[in-house]
């Protein structure tokens, strides 16, 4: 089934030319279902690009998604016009009262700040606290993840002694979590980031069970009971250049970076990344929407408490 999003979005074209499904709400109003209404908080600087890469994956599904997108009003986009969002983008203020399948909270570069010095860290903790009783299932990415496990567990952040940067394999510590259903013994998950989280401050807390670590990147899955809060410390949705545009970016702005591991060919940044992700990022996506959101969500969203 499609994934449903605004008709001018620019990620609809993009979507097209590689197959994916998506249904514009022209089409959709004239179809009788109730399709999962998944939230995006995007806090990303490059915010179409982030749209593009999520609604990829949320639509390789058999389940009808709607998507929606919500800004923070405390922060102003410096890479993002203020026209897309204003065409595109809700506030919290105008969904405040709706309830939701599912919510998904980006990461963001704002790592070397206390979360407390992070501009929109309060209107973030009035959001997470509203997802306890609005939303079915809340899905927190990368520094997202950090700021949720804080808000909700307070675990914090510890910054590593250089930047965990490429793509590295990782395995299942709970291989019966649902959220892994399918996985191979080994899968590759993207990671770009300064800052960890403990895995003996994780233990500690009775309400979470770690699925997923690497040796060489730490843990990279977490969930609570039922899955109402999953905390993913990866960037499966990253696209195939996406480490790539940001190494290059670097040294063209003479910032140290290293070259990103087992991500170009041959460790060579003259050749092609070798994308060995895709698969597992489709299969983390489908069985978060399945098992976390439309096998557990009542009908009437009103009920989610």
């Amino acid at each position: 089934m499609p994934i449903k999003i605004p008709n001018d979005l620019p990620a609809v074209k993009t979507l097209h030319d590689e197959n994916i499904f998506v249904m514009t709400e022209t089409r959709a109003v004239t179809q009788d279902i109730r399709p999962l209404k998944i939230l995006l908080l995007n806090l990303m600087p490059k915010k179409i690009e982030t749209e593009t890469q999520i609604s990829r994956l949320l639509g390789n599904s058999p389940l009808q998604v709607d998507l929606e997108f919500i800004h923070t009003k405390s922060h102003q986009s410096k890479n993002t016009s203020a026209e897309h969002l204003f065409t595109f983008y809700n506030t919290f203020d105008e969904v405040r009262d709706r309830t939701f399948d599912g919510l998904i909270i980006t990461g963001a570069p704002v790592e070397h700040l206390e979360f407390e010095e992070v501009e929109y860290w309060e209107e973030l903790c009035e959001i997470m606290e509203w997802s306890k009783s609005h939303v079915q299932s809340t899905f927190h990415i990368c520094w997202g993840a950090q700021a949720g496990l804080y808000y909700h567990f307070g675990i914090g952040k510890h910054l590593l002694p250089k930047k965990l940067f490429g793509v590295f394999p990782h395995t299942a510590d709970y291989k019966r979590s649902m959220l892994l259903r399918g996985f191979d013994d080994v899968f590759m998950v993207p990671h770009s980031r300064h800052t960890t989280i403990d895995r003996e401050e994780v233990e500690k807390v009775r309400e979470l069970k770690i699925l997923a670590s690497s040796k060489e990147a730490g843990i990279y899955a977490l969930s609570t009971a039922k899955g109402r809060q999953i905390f993913i410390t990866g960037h499966s949705e990253y696209d195939a250049n996406t480490l790539a545009d940001e190494y290059f970016r670097d040294l063209g702005e003479g910032k140290p970076i290293d070259l990103p591991q087992h991500y170009f060919t041959d460790d060579d940044p003259k050749k092609p990344p070798l994308v060995t992700w895709r698969s597992h990022a489709n299969l983390l996506y489908s069985n978060w929407l399945n098992y976390f959101v439309y096998q557990t969500t009542p009908y009437d969203l009103n009920k989610i408490k």
